[in-house]
């Protein structure tokens, strides 16, 4: 069975949905793509649009870009991906124990990245509050800085004129 980690790299992120591609899941499960991708056809029903949807060439190109090699080959069609929901349904039309074995793990893997999602977001989050909270107090530390600079600024000796009466000399 293949490592959570592993499994972890197969999913992407396109649409805003974390997915796992067609020929991933396949191996996976320990089918062919050609009879994963058969099975898939076969029971339209279990795979409503939230489940898996088939990408467009600008996703396929973009998926492509960031791998030297491709990893689904050359086809006639773009990959289908499926969602976390599609990929516990593709475990029941394959109907083997390798596939229900597996799903548990491709499961997990996505429920390790969901959780590493929310912790990267509660962390930004908080890095934002406390951005915030030192704006405010750097302003206010600047702000008494300023006013102690003035106090302890030495005050420019102020010319007086001295008292009484005195002649200036013609020069």
């Amino acid at each position: 069975m293949q490592p959570l980690d592993t499994v972890a790299q197969r999913i992407f992120v396109v649409r805003g949905l974390r997915v796992i591609l067609d020929a991933d899941l396949a191996r996976l499960y320990g089918v062919t793509p050609k009879r994963f991708n058969e099975q898939v056809r076969r029971n339209p029903k279990r795979f409503p649009a939230g489940f898996m949807f088939r990408l467009t060439i600008q996703e396929v190109a973009n998926l492509r870009s960031h791998f030297a090699t491709s990893s689904w080959g050359g086809r006639r069609y773009p990959p289908l991906a499926f969602t976390e929901h599609g990929t516990v349904m593709a475990a029941t039309i394959l109907n083997s124990r390798t596939a229900v074995e597996a799903s548990v793990f491709v499961v997990r893997a996505f429920v390790q990245m969901r959780g590493a999602l929310l912790a990267h977001e509660a962390l930004g989050k908080r890095l934002d509050e406390l951005e915030h909270k030192i704006g405010a107090h750097d302003g206010a530390i600047l702000g008494i800085l300023k006013a102690l600079r003035e106090l302890t600024a030495p005050v420019p000796p102020v010319r007086r004129r001295p008292i009484g009466f005195v002649q200036e000399s013609p020069s």
